[in-house]
């Protein structure tokens, strides 16, 4: 597509949901800036800006189907660079609930790559494209308004070097992908709007991450092995093959429960897991780096889709809209959806009606917040509201997940949901219920895969 008369972009924020954003932007505008405070050169290690990256990542399959989408051939690219590829429960053993669901085939795919990889691809990708501009070193100080305020027209940056003086960036389009720091709250009311209200859950999530070199055919035919925290046992972890023929090691817990980043503690925590896979595999693996750890005190949602008052030329995109327990991997697939919307809101071939697009990022990360808010509640000293409907749905899916135990199909029924290919409403389809139901009279016998 051919830009439009627009005339120039400027993105805030060069990670995942910037690059995304510039990416649809750059069909629709004649310049595209992309502002970042690290370098963003075309290397895949990992930035300051994201300190995150260290650690396991999953694309869910919603995320990879529009990460293909966006860029033809991208999955054929990483694999050539040696991320390894399978099915989603075919070649991965998982555990949810306290329960080892059966393998069998799901047709989602499972693009088993680091994030700093990924993120080095798209860049590349997106750099290359027609008008893209990247300037790195930069810290975003504000935005820049019309008299009336009504309307963003630019963004104010400055060198992240001695003696760097501001600059005024024009822009028809501002969007904010600076993360889960954004200022765009104190942004707004300097320019005289509401500030989005907050929904906030306390889940003190710590990560510990390690590679390792596997002994060969230590995982056989499988890519990934999960285990996930459950409010009896609220410690987890998973490891994953990734490109370069490591095992990106990640371990987890909940309400202040976190592993230790010394050598040995890291290996005890390991050996606490309800799936025992991930701690025998470790015992024989080669260790290639020293544990290192992230911390995840709360998740926040903020309500621009309530706003009644929102000025023009300004959107908004990924962790600075919501971010989310990174237990549940959805961080870079709602990116994704939400660049996609963008783009569907550009594509009508107007100016971006900024609380239309806000109403649909608002129902994007309306969903995924709701399946990890009612994960996280699960866990009792999780402060936060519980209604008859959220019970009922919390004692479905652990009957699902235990019935996954032995009918690969509810397995894939539940990931298609957690990975956003279907609505949560899918659990409740008759053929699902039924099997969740039956499931625990046929364990001795072998239901289909």
């Amino acid at each position: 597509m051919t830009p439009t008369h627009r005339d120039r972009a400027v993105v805030l924020g060069g990670s995942i949901a910037g690059l995304l954003a510039a990416r649809v932007l750059a069909d629709n505008f004649a310049e595209v800036l992309i502002i970042d405070r690290d370098p963003l050169g075309p290397e895949g290690a990992p930035r300051r800006g994201t300190p995150q990256a260290r650690h396991l990542h999953g694309l869910l399959a919603r995320g990879h189907r529009v990460l293909e989408e966006l860029f033809p051939g991208l999955t054929a690219e990483l694999v050539a660079r040696g991320a390894p590829v399978g099915d989603m429960l075919a070649n991965t053993r998982l555990c949810f609930g306290g329960h080892r669901f059966r393998q069998g085939p799901s047709g989602l795919t499972a693009l088993c790559v680091s994030r700093p990889t990924l993120e080095s691809a798209v860049r590349r990708r997106v750099v290359a494209l027609s008008g893209v501009q990247v300037l790195g070193r930069r810290d975003v100080v504000g935005l820049t308004a019309s008299r009336d305020n009504r309307r963003v027209v630019g963004a104010r940056v400055i060198g992240r070097t001695d003696g760097s003086a501001e600059e005024q960036l024009p822009a028809d389009l501002v969007v904010d992908a600076t993360g889960r720091g954004s200022r765009l709250p104190i942004w707004l009311q300097s320019l005289g709007y509401l500030p989005p209200e907050q929904e906030r859950v306390s889940v003190g999530v710590g990560y510990a991450s390690r590679q390792y070199r596997l002994p060969p055919e230590a995982l056989g035919n499988d890519l990934v092995a999960i285990s996930a925290p459950t409010p009896a046992r609220p410690r987890g972890g998973g490891l994953s093959l990734i490109e370069g023929g490591r095992c990106l090691v990640t371990l987890m817990g909940v309400l202040g429960d976190h592993p230790p980043i010394g050598a040995e503690g890291f290996a005890r925590f390991a050996a606490d897991l309800v799936l025992p896979d991930v701690h025998e595999i470790l015992e024989d693996a080669e260790p290639l780096d020293e544990p290192v750890a992230y911390r995840y005190p709360l998740s926040v949602r903020n309500r621009y889709d309530r706003l009644t008052r929102f000025p023009d030329g300004l959107a908004v995109v990924g962790d600075a809209v919501c971010t989310l327990n990174p237990i549940y991997g959805q961080g870079m697939t709602i990116a994704a959806l939400e660049a996609a919307a963008l783009h569907r809101h550009l594509a009508k071939g107007r100016p971006l009606r900024p609380r239309e697009y806000l109403r649909d990022v608002g129902r994007i990360s309306g969903v995924a917040w709701a399946l990890a808010l009612g994960a996280d509640l699960s866990f009792p000293e999780v402060k936060g509201t519980r209604t008859p409907a959220s019970r009922l749905l919390g004692l479905h899916v652990r009957r699902l997940q235990s019935g996954a135990e032995h009918d690969a199909r509810l397995g894939r029924a539940f990931l298609r949901v957690t990975s956003l290919m279907d609505p949560p409403p899918a659990l409740f389809r008759p053929s699902v219920v039924i099997r969740s139901m039956t499931a625990h009279d046929s364990r001795g016998s072998q239901p289909a895969g």
